[in-house]
């Protein structure tokens, strides 16, 4: 029952349950009247208030962002898109998934699986969400030719089909984690899938794009058709993209603003003393992470990759980049908050002795090796970058940390530059981050790794239904990701968000912050 409680407190918390729903379902579970009651009333002190205009600040935004949602690749894109746009289904903190636009989903066998698309939901464009459309849109991120972020979970697809009000999907092989692939912040859906116009900004979420300047600013108007009526309580919400951390804290204590994300650790705890603001945070699945592309000298040397591994103090980092919020990284993806994690894999700590020995195994030619950062990268990353320059420099390592500006960070150093800073943010399940990120066929494959032993063991955990020899297939691909892949994960962090008191609603979410980014549809102003 304790589980099932949890889950109707949150969504009592987070308004997405009336007050008289959870005392009835409560009741059922077992809990009395009166402590149901009790509950109910501490939770709902605040009834959320209709109307006003919401600011966020959010960092990580750039003039060349597009509201295409398969190039959805940071912050101010994923909010933009939170507005104004609907998945078939979302991921609650718990990891549960929720029922969107998509009211029923069943599979008999993982491998052919049916969503029951909702009736009576409207495009901004006053058309009905349809199970076309649907098709349309993951159709068209799952083209081969696709440059979506999700075209990585979408490789195993068969074929789709609308069948009246039902969207089918067969896919060539089972796949029990395959509707978690269906809250996927890229697979928003859009009238004919998009293949109209991607970037009109035109969906079925509860605000309308009435503004649209890519590195400025975003601002959003309540659609009056929209169909759920226990999110979207501001009249207008903005977007407005603060990518300098210190202009970003200034705008929120100036009252800019009523939120930011992307709080500096080293600031946190001084944001927390002022008088109308509080700090929220929360940890999860998000790290930040050095990426080194596998197939491009020196870093297609397996050897320099292991040395740089070693070579980086990551509880150096926690103390004096996170200050506390959050934890050592391990050179793979995932950790103890996801399902199935195998807590036996060791942790790899900096050791210069090691480092310097496989660096002298590598041949590299003393070289000074680029790595470029920059502020946006992710909080911290150029003190980090100079951390790590340090540390390797006592194994004999020779780093040149290259400062970039932040605008077009994620469109041209990202996924571009071959030894650069970047953050992940983590996935409801092992399958999806490593489908996501690691799959050789993957777009997002930012260290270019391919190994055909990962890919097949990914396959065959999908089908697996034996919860033992599943989590030795995830541990395996850890295994291999930690020791022969590109990526240098740092940290696990805590995100940090800033919120005034002006605000009320907001409720932590370990999948990314500012509620995974729904502040701006849970939260309400105060009267």
């Amino acid at each position: 029952m304790t589980t099932e409680f949890e889950r109707l407190k949150f969504r009592l918390d987070a308004g997405h349950m009336s007050r008289r729903e959870f005392l009835g379902r409560a009741s059922a579970l077992g809990l009395s009247a009166a402590a149901a009651s009790v509950l109910a009333e501490s939770a709902t002190a605040g009834e959320p208030i209709k109307g006003g205009h919401l600011k966020i600040g959010t960092g990580n935004g750039a003039s060349t962002d597009t509201l295409d949602p398969a190039y959805n690749a940071n912050d101010a894109t994923f909010l933009a898109h939170r507005h104004c746009g609907e998945t078939l289904l979302d991921v609650t903190p718990s990891s549960d998934l929720e029922h969107r636009l998509a009211e029923e989903f069943a599979s008999k066998d993982s491998v052919t699986w049916q969503f029951k698309i909702r009736k009576g939901v409207e495009f901004h464009n006053g058309k009905s969400v349809a199970a076309e459309d649907v098709v349309k849109t993951i159709e068209r991120h799952s083209d081969e030719n696709s440059k979506s972020g999700a075209r990585g979970l979408l490789t195993d697809i068969d074929r789709l089909s609308a069948d009246g009000d039902t969207f089918n999907v067969v896919l060539k092989s089972p796949n029990a984690d395959f509707p978690y692939y269906m809250a996927d912040f890229h697979l928003v859906i859009q009238p004919n899938g998009g293949k109209d116009d991607p970037a009109s900004g035109i969906g079925a979420g509860p605000y309308m794009v009435e503004a649209n300047q890519p590195g400025v600013r975003y601002a959003f108007k309540k659609f009056p058709n929209y169909w759920d009526s226990s999110i979207g309580h501001v009249a207008e919400s903005e977007v407005l993209i603060i990518n300098d951390p210190t202009a970003r804290n200034g705008a929120l204590q100036s009252g800019q603003v009523h939120m930011i994300n992307r709080v500096d650790p080293k600031v946190a705890d001084r944001l927390k003393g002022m008088p109308g603001i509080s700090i929220q945070n929360v940890s999860g699945r998000g790290h930040y992470v050095f990426v080194m592309h596998v197939d491009t000298p020196p870093f297609d040397n397996e050897d320099l990759r292991m040395a740089l591994k070693l070579a980086i103090d990551r509880d150096g980092i926690v103390d004096k980049v996170l200050r506390g919020y959050g934890s050592v990284g391990n050179d793979m993806p995932v950790n103890a908050s996801y399902p199935l994690f195998d807590p036996s894999i060791p942790q790899r700590r900096y050791d210069p002795e090691q480092a310097a020995a496989y660096y002298k195994q590598s041949g590299h030619d003393g070289t000074p090796i680029v790595l470029r950062t920059a502020d946006g990268a992710f909080p911290g990353a150029v003190q980090a970058a100079e951390l790590f320059q340090q540390s390797a420099a006592k194994a004999g390592i020779p780093i040149d940390v290259r400062r970039e500006p932040n605008d077009g960070y994620d469109s041209a150093v990202w996924n571009k530059q071959p030894f650069c800073a970047a953050y992940w943010g983590g996935r409801p399940t092992q399958d999806q981050i490593y489908s996501t990120v690691y799959r050789s066929t993957a777009e997002w494959n930012d260290t270019r790794f391919k190994d055909p032993d990962f890919d097949r063991r990914l396959v065959a955990a999908r089908s697996e239904l034996d919860p033992v020899k599943r989590k030795q297939n995830y541990s395996d691909m850890g295994r291999i990701v930690r020791d022969k892949g590109g990526t240098i994960v740092l940290v696990f962090n805590d995100w940090i968000d800033a919120v005034s008191d002006k605000v009320d609603g907001f409720v932590p979410d370990p999948n990314w912050g500012l509620m995974n980014n729904m502040a701006g549809l849970k939260c309400w102003l105060k009267a």
